[in-house]
């Protein structure tokens, strides 16, 4: 296991660092400290990550974050309890990064515990790579893998499996900077947070002033989950592990998603945004 001390991993495309990946953050355990992403550029050096913000101090970057382990919070912030809403409770658990198999500049293979109560409940395997598309552009493929190891079974849930409506969030997550105007949001056949939020679609776009987002399921089961958008609230994209009904995960069994990102500078139109994601998920 790495010491406390080691610095954090740069991810690098084409030489140009474009991603830090922060191993072990120094953070209140209401936030449900964990291993993430911040910041994320484009090639061009155009910030495209938040870390701790005012409205969601819990929003980390990129990284995996899920609400509801068995009824322990890996999001951070209150959890949303049925029939009282939003509470302060004293249920967080933590991600440990546990070893890295691999590390180069363009990515890493890492395992990672995830503990609540002194237990640990999943151990994980997250792949990370950095590819380069285009001048402009490059992608984040990020993989992760969750396994089961209580030796009983348990399932991940989130507040619309609790009882709230509209709020299927948990799962591979990317919190975007808050701009003064709300990023554009769209898909290959719609457009606007209320239409894209909660739908099935192999890619959407955010676009905001000079980037472009586009996150794109890379595997079945990834392209079946629906997808979490907020634009005018605050700028963030999720794919819901949880939506309509708790994912369950045997003893031993693993849940695996991916994720392929694009990041471009500029605004990407539909069609652009569609050939650059074909380019990235078949790379």
């Amino acid at each position: 296991m790495a010491p406390a001390s080691d610095p954090p991993v740069v991810l690098r495309v084409a030489g140009r660092p474009v991603g830090r990946y922060v191993i072990r953050p120094e953070l209140p355990a209401r936030l449900s400290p964990r291993p993430h992403l911040h910041p994320v550029t484009t090639l061009a050096g155009t910030r495209v990550t938040e870390l701790a913000p005012a409205d969601h101090l819990h929003h980390l970057g990129v990284g995996v974050a899920v609400p509801d382990v068995e009824g322990h919070n890996f999001w951070g912030g209150r959890t949303y309890v049925r029939d009282r809403g939003p509470t302060e409770l004293d249920d967080h658990g933590v991600q440990h990064h546990h070893s890295f198999q691999l590390s180069d500049p363009d990515g890493f293979v890492e395992e990672l515990r995830w503990a609540a109560s002194g237990a640990e409940l999943l151990r994980e395997r997250r792949t990370v790579a950095a590819t380069a598309l285009t001048d402009t552009a490059w992608a984040l493929d990020f993989t992760f893998s969750l396994t089961n190891v209580t030796g009983a079974g348990l399932s991940l849930g989130s507040p619309a499996t609790n009882g709230r409506p509209g709020a299927a969030y948990g799962g591979f997550f990317w919190r975007a900077p808050k701009e003064d105007t709300a990023p554009d949001v769209f898909t290959a056949h719609t457009e606007g947070e209320e239409r894209v939020h909660g739908s099935r679609a192999d890619w959407l776009a955010l676009a905001g002033t000079g980037w472009t987002l586009v996150f794109a399921g890379a595997t079945d089961a990834t392209r079946r989950d629906p997808w979490f958008v907020r634009a005018a609230e605050y700028p963030g994209v999720g794919s819901s592990l949880a939506s309509a009904a708790r994912l369950p995960i045997a003893p031993g069994d693993t849940a695996v998603r991916r994720i392929v990102t694009v990041v471009a500078d500029g605004r990407l139109g539909r069609d652009e945004a569609a050939a650059l994601v074909r380019k990235a998920v078949s790379q």
